[in-house]
């Protein structure tokens, strides 16, 4: 028997998942007129999202939500169309509505094939909450695939964000996106299923050891647990609990300078440029989120870390005025102080001028002989 209309006590297991559901969208989802919310569930048919879809079916049934899924066939597998479709009857017989599948096609580019999916599945799901008006969408990503993450981005020898892992709320192109089982293992969503009487689908490629989250998965994982001892996932999920709002701080910390540092420098058109006393006074932790993102605010992409310490290296004075190349085709200047002002001058950061344009009349006499 499901737990719907069950006989006896209520799975432990469908407990925590329901508590932390109701909790996310409580906390994330502002109830903006006299309607429940809608929420959609991205579910696959594994045990994660499918546990996940149950989980929130209950608060359907009882009207606290308006809950409906939408299912994405990336058309990886010859069966992928035959997979979501099961899927999708599935979702209804739980009781969700509307239950939506979309088809993507999945570019093959220099991200590998685990960023083409994400990209295409995102995509997919962005444009189906267009269609619904869904006021956000559940993922089901569970403690397991947090620690994955985080042992992902120490490997990388990633920063704090990175190692901070999934954020339980998102948004992203207009859309917001819940996590509510971060805290929930994956053992537990295969028993909510096993509660549930659902079958879940276990897609083939979650065992192919050619990609990196897999090997970590199946490999280094329970090897770091038979040498380390039982509970390193949780302690891996806990550390990015930890490090999550010190992300968030810093990163918001380093916007506020970010915008101190623009204000206090000229304005240069088609250029972003910072003033660099109020740069160098700043804290190395805060100094080097702002000149990344000042990257990215210039049209570049965020620098790889041994760009952006010659970033801040060359923000500090060292070295010739420039340019300093960074990804995304974004040049960095360091320019003298404009005329009748004092300080150390600004950095200028510019994307590729057209040809055979000049250099801008900022560049001082050093950075002509220089350049």
């Amino acid at each position: 028997m499901t737990q719907f209309a069950r006989r006896g006590r209520l799975s432990p297991d469908v407990a925590a998942g329901r508590r932390h559901v109701l909790d996310s969208v409580r906390q994330h989802v502002p109830r903006v007129s006299a309607e429940p919310p809608l929420v959609l569930v991205a579910c696959s048919g594994g045990p994660d999202s499918l546990a996940l879809a149950a989980v929130a079916a209950h608060f359907a049934r009882r009207g606290t939500l308006r809950v409906g899924a939408v299912v994405v066939d990336h058309g990886l597998q010859a069966d992928s169309a035959a997979v979501a479709a099961r899927a999708a009857r599935t979702l209804e017989r739980t009781g969700l509505a509307p239950v939506v599948v979309t088809a993507v096609t999945v570019r093959r580019d220099a991200g590998g094939p685990e960023m083409a999916a994400r990209t295409a599945r995102y995509a997919g799901i962005a444009e189906v909450v267009g269609r619904t008006g869904a006021d956000a969408v559940l993922l089901g990503h569970t403690l397991d695939d947090q620690a994955e993450s985080v042992l992902l981005g120490l490997a990388r020898g990633s920063g704090t964000r990175s190692l901070a892992g999934m954020p339980p709320v998102r948004e992203l192109d207009g859309v917001t996106y819940l996590r509510p089982f971060l805290d929930l293992s994956r053992e537990q969503t295969l028993q909510i299923c096993a509660a549930e009487q659902l079958e879940p689908w276990h897609d083939p490629t979650n065992r192919d050891t050619t990609l990196m989250r897999s090997r970590v998965r199946h490999r280094v994982l329970p090897l770091l647990e038979d040498e380390l001892g039982p509970g390193l996932a949780r302690a891996l999920a806990r550390s990015a609990a930890i490090l999550g709002p010190d992300a968030d701080y810093l990163d918001s910390a380093a916007a506020e300078l970010l915008e101190r540092a623009r204000a206090a420098a000229p304005e240069l058109p088609g250029s972003l440029v910072l003033d660099l006393a109020t740069v160098r006074a700043a804290h190395p932790a805060l100094r080097r989120r702002a000149l990344s993102a000042a990257v990215v605010a210039a049209g570049g992409q965020t620098p790889a870390y041994e760009r952006l310490g010659a970033l801040d290296e060359f923000a500090a004075g060292h070295g010739a005025a420039g340019p300093v190349q960074m990804a995304g085709k974004v040049s960095v200047w360091r320019r003298r102080p404009t005329a009748g002002t004092r300080g150390p001058g600004h950095l200028e950061l510019v994307r590729p001028r057209p040809a055979g344009a000049t250099r801008p009349a900022s560049a001082s006499h050093e950075e002509r002989r220089e350049g």
